[in-house]
């Protein structure tokens, strides 16, 4: 078999059926092997001098003219006319025509190039030219391959199918998505912005450990890992706080550090176990200190990277120039229509709650209760950049209490088209009140979760015992921040390698062949599949129903005019999220067909990650009553097939075929 060797557009058209796909790469290990034969292995290559990329030719194509260039990336398409070919070159700053001919190179170089592939990386010397048509090109005198591509690059590696496999192999999807790459270089710019800001005010950046000798008692749930040589179990960091502000009470004023943060919790589009946030402490200012520099960080930021103040996220414009503040009082007031200062009692404040269908503790103050209404019904309402400031003390255990109200604390968070992107406080110095924090705060998980191993951090107690100066705290995400500025819609499209469940496949028992002279044969099935493909090999293996236990069946009968009024129809998952404060409920978007997004609320994230649905067909029943569930309105019911094996309770959310349409109706 033949490949890239026919006249015309020679393109990466693969075919559909894994057993040719399966040819296309024994053909090019074929010529690897060829190659090797011949003495002209180019894995044995160990550079090439480059002197000029596509980008810098094309921005200043007056300096190149007629100038010799060598340049080296990646065939990504030839167009053969005999004796004469095109190819398109990838490079790292973008792509650029390339003009081959017989004449120019010779015979012989000719004749190994035509054998060439698409996805071949080569190095190459020649001129720069415009061709008639006007388009800035490369008039080569040499050509060299430096690396052979051993499997076949895919024409098209982009849509929601295939979403989940740009994630698992995002080398893939860079070398075919300019736009991917565009991303991330913009996610480096951006950091790069802000340590410059920071560097500027006086800012020093530090490094503080990531691996901790014990778990704090702060909510997020730690990832646990072992250090042999000390015997002790340790925990991957959930903040920098602690240790950060340690060196203010040490002697530096103003500190930063980028950190990476490991959170052992659940994933959706706004989250990923692994991200990134800063974190800067300031001696001898308070919160309000901390929103100027929010403000003016973010308002730079928007020119810089977008170009303007206002910037668009996913249809929506976002004027990045004009903040708004309110209290957590006054938000509450103006969204939700109740007003905390009505309350007399932690009683009125529960009663108020549940005139408003918002679920709260038994036992809930009024502090609870208002940070509960704030996440009800203010969140979704903050589109505009907003800061939100004066938090009750009853979820704010590092922050310093208002001089004027105690009952309140000096922190602010800024919100963003509804997204929470940065938390900020006048920090808690004063050692006596951070110690009886801290101990509510374990004792508190001590009684959620016996099996804790939470503690109170005594040494972070002891370094306020030697004094902290008044502080101001901010923290704010990284990645969130990206996702803003370039108008990705989830955390994974600006993380290089997000976390990923790896796909179960069977191996194969036959052992690797290891001849170092040949990829000569082509590799298992199995294994070309999975690479070009990125399916699961399923397995044919029958379940085990033995050990299944199911509900009986109900005795009562239903009338069938009853039955038919239940309207089921298909759906289609636009998008799902974890429903903030909630350990079960996922909360979905759906295309029900109507033109109008529904959302249903649906308890299976035990059983479900939040990106593994979207894009599935599943079938619901959309003529239900809105039902309140954690302050949103779930309209409608999600089908799902519950059984129990042993003691253990399955679930599978019904998926149907996606040919179906949305809206198609069940009989």
């Amino acid at each position: 078999m033949a490949e890239n060797q026919a006249g015309g557009d020679l393109r990466n058209d693969l075919p559909e059926n894994g057993e040719n796909i399966n040819e296309f790469v024994a053909v090019r290990r074929d010529k690897l092997s060829e190659l090797r034969l011949a003495g002209a292995d180019p894995f044995i290559e160990v550079k090439f001098d480059v002197t000029a990329y596509s980008g810098d030719i094309k921005e200043k194509f007056e300096e190149y003219e007629n100038a010799d260039v060598s340049v080296a990336g990646r065939i990504m398409s030839r167009r053969d006319m005999g004796k004469a070919n095109f190819i398109d070159l990838a490079d790292a700053k973008g792509r650029i025509q390339v003009y081959i001919k017989i004449d120019d190179i010779g015979e012989e170089a000719f004749a190994a190039y035509r054998k060439w592939d698409i996805g071949d990386i080569i190095g190459l010397t020649g001129k720069v030219f415009k061709t008639k048509r006007g388009e800035i090109s490369i008039h080569a005198s040499s050509v060299k391959l430096l690396a052979k591509s051993l499997l076949p690059l895919p024409e098209k590696f982009h849509g929601l199918k295939d979403q989940d496999l740009r994630y698992r192999q995002r080398y893939v999807d860079l070398i075919v998505n300019p736009e991917v790459k565009d991303t991330f270089v913009k996610r480096s710019l951006i950091l790069r912005e802000i340590r410059s800001f920071l560097d500027a005010k006086g800012f020093l950046e530090v490094d503080t450990p990531i691996l901790t000798p014990f778990e704090i008692g702060a909510s997020a749930r730690p990832f646990k890992t072992h250090h042999n040589t000390l015997d002790m179990d340790m925990y991957l960091r959930i903040e920098t706080e602690l240790y950060l502000k340690r060196l203010i009470v040490g002697g530096f004023d103003k500190v930063y550090e980028v950190g990476r943060i490991f959170r052992n919790e659940g994933m959706d589009t706004k989250h990923n176990p692994e991200f990134t946030t800063i974190e800067l402490y300031q001696a001898y200012t308070d919160y309000k200190g901390m929103m100027d520099i929010v403000i003016e960080l973010n308002t730079m930021l928007a020119e810089k990277i977008c170009g303007s103040k206002v910037i668009n996220y996913q249809g929506k414009q976002i004027d990045m120039g004009h903040w708004e503040k309110l209290t957590m009082v006054e938000s509450v007031r103006k969204f939700a229509g109740v007003d905390y200062n009505e309350w007399k009692t932690d009683e009125d404040a529960r009663k108020a709650a549940k005139e408003k269908h918002v679920p709260v503790p038994a036992d809930a103050t009024k502090g609870t209760v208002l940070a509960e209404f704030f996440d009800a019904f203010v969140e979704e309402n903050l589109i505009q950049p907003t800061i939100i400031y004066d938090y009750p003390v009853e979820n704010s255990p590092l922050a310093k209490k208002k001089p004027t109200d105690p009952a309140f604390t000096e922190r602010f968070e800024y919100f963003i088209n509804a997204t929470e992107f940065g938390n900020a406080f006048s920090e808690l110095n004063d050692p006596i009140d951070q110690k009886e924090r801290f101990e509510r705060q374990v004792a508190l998980k001590r009684k959620e979760d016996p099996n804790t191993t939470a503690q109170v951090d005594y040494d972070y107690v002891t370094a306020l015992e030697y004094g902290l100066a008044p502080t101001g705290g901010l923290g704010f995400g990284i990645d969130r921040l990206v996702m803003l500025l370039t108008d990705s819609p989830s955390i994974r499209d600006v993380l290089l390698f997000p976390t990923m469940k790896p796909i179960e496949d069977k191996k194969s028992d036959k052992p690797e062949q290891s001849d170092n002279t040949a990829g000569d044969s082509a590799p298992d099935r199995k294994c070309v599949s999975h690479v070009i493909e990125g399916a699961p090999i399923i397995s044919e293996e029958k379940p085990d129903f033995s050990n299944v236990q199911i509900e009986p069946l109900f005795e009562d009968l239903v009338d069938f005019e009853t039955f038919s009024k239940s309207d089921f129809r298909a759906v289609k998952v636009l998008a799902c999220e974890a429903v903030p404060k909630s350990k079960k409920l996922l909360k979905f978007t759906l295309d029900d067909g109507t033109g109008t997004d529904r959302v249903i609320l649906s308890g299976i994230h035990p059983y479900y990650e939040p990106e593994q649905l979207v894009g599935k067909t599943c079938i619901a029943i959309v003529n239900l009553p809105p039902r309140a569930m954690m302050g949103i309105d779930s309209c409608g019911m999600l089908i799902s097939a519950v059984h129990k094996e042993g003691e253990e309770e399955r679930l599978h959310l019904l998926m149907v075929d996606p040919h179906i349409p949305a809206g198609a109706k069940l009989y």
